[in-house]
């Protein structure tokens, strides 16, 4: 329970990668149900410094072939952390679409659930 107060308010820091508009979902020939992950991810200090617009779409491209769609991420200051929100048909295939890209996990939530300030 801790875990999600501190992760809570690191969804409603800037956008790391506001200027990027978000993707269209895939169409999934076999309508498998879409979840949604929150993902935190641990880097190395300038991990991030390199990440352009070819390197993103590599990314979205790799995901694809996963059924996954990355939705948006959020970064502490140091850009060493991220705060990922996914979709996709499993944590199983979100491990695996990280895996093909390289990108770390440290651990993955599932959250079905969108709580509203309003």
């Amino acid at each position: 329970m801790k875990a999600l107060f501190v992760l809570i308010p690191a969804l409603f820091l800037s956008q790391a990668f506001a200027a990027d508009a978000p993707l269209k979902a895939v169409p999934d020939a076999n309508k498998t149900t879409v979840h949604r992950y929150l993902i935190e991810r641990t880097f190395p200090a300038g991990a991030l410094d390199g990440l352009n617009a070819d390197g993103k779409a590599k990314i979205n491209a790799t995901n694809a072939k996963y059924g996954v769609r990355w939705v948006t991420s959020y970064a502490n200051a140091s850009k060493t952390k991220t705060y990922c929100i996914y979709e996709g048909p499993s944590e199983t295939a979100i491990r695996q679409a990280a895996s093909a890209n390289s990108i770390p996990v440290d651990t993955i939530a599932e959250v079905p659930v969108t709580l509203s300030p309003n």
